[in-house]
């Protein structure tokens, strides 16, 4: 525990080192600033996996101090051999590209030259695993020219980013899992919030949502199963449900059409052992061109889809090209109308939630995270879905969470559950809004959840157990008996105290009440005359 804690420090040191090398080349919360963290960071990790595992494979470089000057001395079909034996989670760099032998030539002429262009090959020649493609087919591969970010000093900047790397080694820690990854990749991103004009939330989703979602998901073993997310921002939810089912037993699929979420999805599957799902990471608009599709051309359907889709968003441009015959049965519940005025308060996520509908299996399992009042919303889109949901018995629960459970909204938020499986019934309704601690959080209020409430929530919901003024379990039927509203509030029993009084006690309280409104109204006569009296006196002119 102390080495992981150790590790964790020094890890986020080098985060820490690296942000102020670009600070003092002026790229200090410069926008461009994330896109060299990361893949910085990235060419680290990957650095440090080749070199481990390098190591395990050839028992002559496993005490070596020296691993890329050593691998030099290997004929090429013998390295070829070599690196022939690594994991496919792993990149193949060749022993010029590690960064010992850049730092051993930092001094040359034109090192940047030379920076950048190692980074470039080493994309290249990895490009096959470890790319995140379009949906136009295009490749987004692991690195670019970092050093074109920076004005001046290019050679300078390049020195001390190397300079920064050689300290340190991840060696030791790759059998970490989850958990110590998690925390260094929030740590990473945590600064990067608003450099495009969105939102933290845009890209992660809050760690206590995550493992909620996938521990009411994933109730039992699984294996060889598909899991997507059709808005996956830098792939904190895939990442729970994929730790909670097991890395090596399910395939991730994504979409999402920011190029800044997929670059960092991409590095979340790195650091979590999913390099086998980075070619089925998409760029690009799930709504209007879904990118995951059967040979016949069907959208391809999964065992488990997890979501946090945007709930607002301007899509006036494309929603009428959204109006097809081959739509029809995707978006059920129909298209919204374009608002002649604030285009950008358009609600997108009815649509989210009726194309995971529509790509879950037979058997499929969906957690999606909804605002709070498209469970009791009386008409439109919303209405329809919550039909739809329950005459295909579909619904597995909702959980209303507490409100600034997002520090980044304050929109109150519910989490949505569908179960294709669950045609029986026993649907659990869930009111969690009143639990949690009220943090703030810079400028904003934040809602923290404890361990134990965490696992109240997940066991509770888990067990289908009905507890006053907490959870309902109810039918289908019942549901749409109460006007289809997936909040448990409406199905809370209505308690009335009764106490028992004398026939004398009764009279008294009634004399009492008599009595009391009596003065009232006297007072109110009162009140009345002397208003009467005053506008009696007023003059106009």
């Amino acid at each position: 525990m102390t080495t992981t804690i150790q590790f964790e420090k020094q890890t986020k040191a080098l985060i820490d080192d690296l942000k102020s090398v670009c600070a003092n080349y002026g790229l200090g919360n410069d926008g461009n600033e994330f896109k060299i963290i990361t893949q910085v960071f990235l060419y680290k990790f990957l650095n440090d996996k080749f070199t481990f595992e390098i190591k395990q494979l050839d028992k002559k470089l496993a005490k070596s101090d020296d691993v890329a000057k050593d691998l030099r001395k290997y004929k090429k079909g013998e390295y070829e051999m070599l690196t022939m034996q690594l994991s496919e989670s792993t990149a193949a760099l060749t022993p010029a590209q590690l960064i010992p032998s850049l730092f051993e030539r930092q001094n040359e002429a034109k090192f940047s030259d030379i920076f950048d262009n190692t980074l470039l090959d080493i994309a290249k020649e990895n490009s096959e695993i470890f790319s995140v493609i379009t949906d136009g087919g295009e490749k987004i591969v692991l690195f670019e020219n970092i050093s074109k970010y920076v004005t001046d000093k290019r050679d300078e900047f390049c020195k001390a980013i190397i300079n920064k790397l050689v300290g340190f080694s991840f060696e030791t820690i790759f059998h970490e899992k989850f958990d110590f990854y998690a925390t260094i990749f929030e740590y990473l991103i945590k600064d990067y919030n608003t450099n495009s004009g969105g939102k933290y939330a845009e890209y992660f989703t809050p760690h206590a949502v995550a493992k909620i979602m996938a521990a009411c998901l994933i109730t039992e073993k699984q294996s060889n199963v598909t899991c997507y997310d059709p808005s996956a921002g830098s792939g904190t939810l895939l990442m729970n449900i994929a730790h909670a089912i097991g890395e090596d037993k399910c395939t991730i699929y994504s979409q999402d059409i920011s190029q800044k979420s997929s670059n960092l999805l991409r590095l979340n599957l790195i650091l979590n052992d999913l390099v086998h799902s980075i070619p089925n990471i998409v760029k690009g608009n799930t709504i209007l061109e879904p990118y995951h599709k059967e040979v016949n051309g069907r959208l391809k359907q999964f065992d488990f889809i997890v979501s946090n889709p945007p709930f607002k968003l301007d899509f006036s441009d494309y929603v009428k090209d959204l109006d097809t015959k081959a739509n029809n049965e995707r978006f059920f519940a129909g298209l919204p109308n374009i608002p002649n005025a604030k285009k950008e308060s358009m609600a997108i996520y009815p649509l989210f939630i009726q194309h995971i509908m529509y790509s879950l299996s037979k058997k499929g399992k969906a957690a999606v995270v909804v605002p709070t009042g498209f469970i009791t919303a009386q008409s439109g889109i919303e209405r329809k879905i919550r039909e739809r949901l329950v005459e295909q018995k579909m619904l597995r629960g909702v959980i209303s969470m507490p409100s600034n459970i997002f520090a980044t909204t304050g929109t109150n938020v519910s989490i949505l559950f569908i179960d294709n499986a669950n045609k029986k019934g026993d649907i659990v309704l869930m009111d969690a809004s009143k639990l949690g601690t009220t943090v703030k959080d810079g400028k904003n209020q934040k809602t923290l959840l404890s361990h134990e409430e965490e696992q109240l929530i997940i066991k509770t919901f888990n067990k289908h157990e009905a507890v006053e003024n907490f959870t309902v379990v109810v039918s289908y039927e019942q549901i749409a008996e109460k006007n289809y509203s997936f909040s448990a509030g409406q199905y809370f029993d209505v308690k009335i105290e009764y106490t028992d009084i004398t026939p004398k006690e009764f009279a008294k309280k009634m004399d009492d009440f008599k009595t009391n409104l009596d003065t009232l109204f006297s007072e109110s006569k009162k009140l009345e005359k002397e208003i009467q009296k005053q506008l009696g006196g007023l003059k106009y002119e």
